[in-house]
Parts: C-alpha cells; sequence; structure tokens
C-alpha cells in the first residue's frame, strides 16, 4: 500500500480565444514578447521597427525606429526598464522603456529612446536575451556564427565565441545568469559559460535537422528545442537526456519562436507554418489546442508573465499581431 496524498492534479484546460487582432507594422512579424512586469507588449518586424503595444487592446503605445533593416528578435531586461533589438542591419539596440512604463499613454514619438548601438556582428543578428540577472548584459547569436556577450552600459563586446559552424538561431541565458544556451542551423546545441566563454556541454550535434530554436525553461531545469522536422523536444541538460517530443505542427523552414505557458497548468505553446498557434500538455504531451485565424506562417509566440494570455505574430500575407485569453 502508498501512503500519503495524491499526486495534485492540473487544472482542467479552458480553451484560449482569439480577443484582438492588430497590424502594427508593414511587413511580417518577426517577434512578440510580453514585458516581465506585462504592462507591454513589444513586436518585431521585417519593416525594421519595433512597437510596444498595450497588452490588453494591442493598442500602439510607441513605435521604436532607429535600426535599417528587419529586426529579428527582442528581449526585454528583468526590470521591464530595457528593450534589446537584433537586426539584419548587424547591429543590436538598447531602448530605454522607462519613460513609457510611467508617462501618458501614447508616448512622445518625437523621443529617441535608443541609448546604445552594439556593433560587432559581421553578419545578420538574429537572436538576443538579457542576462536575467543584470540588465548590464546581453548575450547575442548571429549569421556570422558567433555567440556575442555585450556590456550594455560601456557598449562593448566583451566576448564573441566562434560558437557554431552555420548560423546561430537562438541564444539564451539560464535563470541565475550563469550559463546561455545556444541552437544553430548546424544541428548542434550548446552551453556556456557566460563568464569565460568555454563550451561546457554539447546537447546534441546532430548535424540535421537544424535547431531553429533553445531556450532554458523557466525553473532552469530543462531546454526546450525546435528542430525543423516539425518537433520539440524537451530535454534535461544535465543528463543530455530527452523526456519529451512534442509534434503535430508544421516546422521545416522558419525559426519558430516557442514558450512556456505556466500561469494556469503547465504547457508548450508553438506557432506553426499551417498558420495555427499549438498548445501541448508539457507532462502528457499531448496537443491540448489548435488556435487558428491568422492567414500565413506563425513564427513567434509569447505567454503573458501573470494573466492567461498568448500574443502570436504572423508572416507577410496576415502580418497580424493576434491576442488569445482564456474565459473564466
Amino acid at each position: 500500500m502508498s501512503s500519503g496524498a495524491p499526486p495534485p492534479q492540473p487544472p482542467p484546460y479552458r480553451p484560449y480565444r482569439q480577443a484582438r487582432a492588430a497590424t502594427p507594422h508593414a511587413r511580417a512579424i518577426s517577434c512578440v514578447r510580453f514585458s516581465p512586469c506585462g504592462r507591454l507588449l513589444a513586436t518585431a518586424s521585417l519593416d525594421g521597427t519595433v512597437a510596444l503595444l498595450s497588452p490588453s487592446s494591442l493598442a500602439a503605445i510607441a513605435t521604436l525606429r532607429g535600426h535599417t533593416h528587419g529586426v529579428s528578435d527582442l528581449s526585454w531586461s528583468t526590470d521591464s526598464f530595457y528593450l534589446c533589438s537584433a537586426s539584419d542591419d548587424r547591429t543590436l539596440r538598447i531602448w530605454d522603456i522607462r519613460s513609457v512604463l510611467s508617462g501618458p499613454k501614447p508616448a512622445d514619438p518625437a523621443v529617441d529612446r535608443c541609448i546604445r548601438v552594439l556593433k560587432g556582428h559581421t553578419n545578420f543578428v538574429f537572436s538576443a536575451n538579457f542576462n536575467p540577472q543584470t540588465s548590464s548584459q546581453v548575450a547575442s547569436g548571429g549569421f556570422d556564427c558567433t555567440v556575442r556577450i555585450w556590456d550594455v552600459k560601456t557598449g562593448r563586446c566583451t566576448r564573441a565565441i566562434d560558437a557554431h559552424s552555420d548560423p546561430v538561431t537562438s541564444v539564451h541565458f539560464i535563470r541565475d545568469g550563469s550559463i546561455i544556451v545556444s541552437g544553430s542551423h548546424d544541428g548542434s546545441c550548446k552551453i556556456w559559460d557566460a563568464g569565460t566563454g568555454a563550451c561546457l556541454k554539447t546537447v546534441i550535434d546532430d548535424k540535421k535537422p537544424s535547431v531553429s530554436c533553445s531556450m532554458f525553461s523557466p525553473n532552469g531545469k530543462f531546454i526546450l528545442l525546435a528542430t525543423l522536422d516539425d518537433s520539440l523536444k524537451l530535454c534535461n541538460y544535465a543528463t543530455g537526456k530527452f523526456l519529451k517530443v512534442y509534434s503535430g505542427h508544421a516546422n521545416k523552414v522558419y525559426c519558430i519562436q516557442s514558450a512556456f505557458s505556466v500561469t494556469n497548468g503547465k504547457y508548450i505553446v508553438s506557432g506553426s507554418e499551417d498558420n495555427c498557434v499549438y498548445i501541448w500538455d508539457l507532462q502528457g504531451k499531448n496537443i491540448l489546442q489548435k488556435m487558428e485565424g491568422h492567414t500565413d506562417a506563425v513564427i513567434s509566440v509569447s505567454c503573458h508573465p501573470t494573466e492567461n494570455k498568448i500574443a502570436s505574430g504572423s508572416l507577410d500575407n496576415d502580418k497580424t499581431v493576434r491576442l488569445w485569453v482564456q474565459d473564466g
């Protein structure tokens, strides 16, 4: 006879529905990111702009201009004061968002909020991530196959790592800021010491398929990997063992940014090349919902930090940002 109470059951799944749609950009939406404070939704586009939207109405609050080519990725500092953007113009930009959070809405369009331009990559910058422990450090990955670590205060690259043999598709700090995971079109996923730049572990090195996205779980124990064979994998990076595979969506072409949803149950959320947003049960691996509405591939999703909300962004035949909510 086993003793003790049965394990707690997850809350019953409540479906999401589309609540809002907006078109804040003239071109494809490449990235959507809720701020950690939950008060802003940042979106990036191939038109070279970054927009700050209301997370409830999707009304435009501010537009950040300065990049000369498309923007591929965004990252917030943990305090939500700063936003980093990665662009095909080979630069990263750091934007000061404090006056947007505290000031009138919409914000003054004449204010230039860019406080740093980080230069050093020799090709497109595809990924960026703030160190969760400090707004003075950013990691980036690019088509020059390097992972770079930057001092935001000085704007200097403090470390350039020849990380991969093909473009770097993603960089992501663990929650204590000590290590970075990177993924690449070369089919590998690697762990780096954020202080020394040393490669601590190669999680996978399969040549094919490409690793299109890699990120640590919120608790720092797992890595979620997307590969261009229509699959997402959850890995215990300490042991190198793959624990779960999530499938059913379409992903063979684009680097689709997935997300963990932890506000009501534990889910994996991802866009898809069939124009839908998919939600899986993290433990059970089963698809809980397939959300339809977009008219082109969905390559970025973001989960609100405290509310049961998901944002999604789609490519040029759609150009919309959509907000999905749970009722009840």
